[in-house]
């Protein structure tokens, strides 16, 4: 056996461990985890700081650095969501479908866990525990796979948690991090058949677009974010400017940060000029269409064709200009990822219609596209945000980490 096959045959055999320890088991891993990130949070800082460093002289975007950044507040953040999933209610055992059939056979239907979850990230090493205690608590064993910029960050948060898991009384090999971070481990990963029940890749599209392609293992898309904000020739266009502005770049480098501004024509000029002087504090770029360019001048760029499809991940936003509502619905429809679009309008019959015909796992209505996360929408941490229309669509949160089986109840009936 190779390496990886070799922890891979580790973490199926720690997954029926975990599939049958029970609430109050799993619970009391993942306040063990809370703890000792908490005690030993010096530890992932200063191993956080080495890649920081090692990132800089290798000269990453200053967006991206701030997605491998950790900080004292961040790991606060992280341990918190720990918490908020040691209190959301397990969905394992849970049967949601029992009927009795003419025969006399009681059929059920009770939620289980996948199995064992291969995740493969970029530089983010929150994604690191994030990952792992939903997994956890879903009952699922995972194998993380980070990117090479965080190997010391994931390193030690791998460490401490399976430390957390052993005094806890389950496998320390319930989480597990690939050591290798080159690309022919992360393709090994993707074909490992018999030992990986799903793979899960989390990072840009070149990444996901990579992994569908490749892998022989099932694959759940996730974090894929053409994000639009149309902007309505009935909307309150400061509240729309703030929508913008937060949307943009509260976190550029996010999958739910917006990337292209759709602004019905005859409110263009009127919306820009309340738009540009908020994205000026952050210096964004403005990528424009013809009538766009025309009302900015000097203070955008023209757009070429290729940004209507780009996720920047950085303080650049490409801006077109619309007809109208339906003009904006088959744009997005086109060019979009299915991940989170957004509408600002006053006209409750265009927010339905753009609602019902938006194709995408979030569509908002007068809100941010940043609100599309686990955290917020309240299923704790979030694994992902699933592009995808199968099983799991939007944020995926414990549920969306379960499969079913069915359970029957017989008294010697044959057919």
């Amino acid at each position: 056996m190779t390496a990886l096959q070799e922890q891979g045959r580790l973490a199926k055999a720690a997954s029926y461990t975990l599939a049958t320890a029970g609430t109050a088991k799993k619970n009391a891993a993942l306040e063990a985890i809370a703890k000792i990130l908490t005690e030993r949070k010096d530890e992932w800082l200063a191993a956080n700081a080495e890649d920081i460093a090692a990132a800089k002289e290798a000269g990453m975007r200053p967006a991206m650095l701030d997605r491998l950044t950790l900080t004292a507040e961040r790991i606060d953040g992280i341990v918190e969501a720990v918490r908020q999933v040691i209190a959301l209610p397990d969905p394992i055992g849970k049967v949601d479908k029992m009927e009795t059939r003419p025969n006399g056979l009681i059929i059920g239907r009770r939620r289980v866990p996948l199995g064992v979850v291969a995740i493969i990230f970029e530089a983010r090493p929150n994604v690191t525990v994030d990952a792992a205690a939903l997994c956890l608590k879903s009952g699922n064993v995972c194998i993380l796979r980070g990117g090479k910029e965080a190997i010391r960050s994931n390193r030690k948060a791998a460490e401490l948690m399976r430390a957390a898991l052993q005094a806890a009384g389950l496998p320390e090999d319930c989480v597990s991090l690939v050591q290798d971070t080159s690309r022919e481990t992360a393709n090994e990963l993707m074909h490992l058949d018999g030992f990986v029940d799903v793979l899960i890749p989390r990072g840009g599209a070149g990444l996901i677009r990579a992994v569908a392609k490749e892998a022989s293992v099932p694959v759940i898309r996730t974090g894929e974010g053409v994000c639009h904000i149309y902007v309505d020739g009935e909307a309150d266009l400061d509240m729309a400017a703030e929508i913008l502005y937060n949307a943009k770049c509260s976190r550029p480098s996010v999958c739910n940060a917006a990337e292209c501004l759709l602004v019905q024509e005859d409110v263009a000029e009127s919306f820009l000029k309340k738009a540009v002087p908020l994205l000026d504090r952050r210096q964004v770029e403005l990528r424009c269409d013809e009538t766009a360019l025309a009302i900015l001048g000097d203070r955008a760029v023209p757009a070429q064709e290729s940004d209507w499809d780009a996720e920047y991940d950085d303080y650049i936003l490409a801006v077109r200009t619309v007809k109208g509502m339906e003009e904006a619905i088959d744009f997005i429809n086109a060019h979009g990822t299915g991940h989170s679009e957004a509408i600002v309008t006053t006209n409750y019959f265009k927010a339905q219609r753009f609602l019902d015909a938006v194709d995408a796992a979030a569509v908002y209505v007068n809100a941010s596209t940043r609100f599309t996360d686990g955290g917020e929408f309240g299923l704790g941490a979030e694994i992902g945000i699933s592009t995808q229309k199968m099983h799991a669509r939007g944020p995926m949160g414990l549920e969306e980490l379960t499969s079913c089986k069915y359970v029957i109840y017989g008294e010697g009936q044959v057919r």
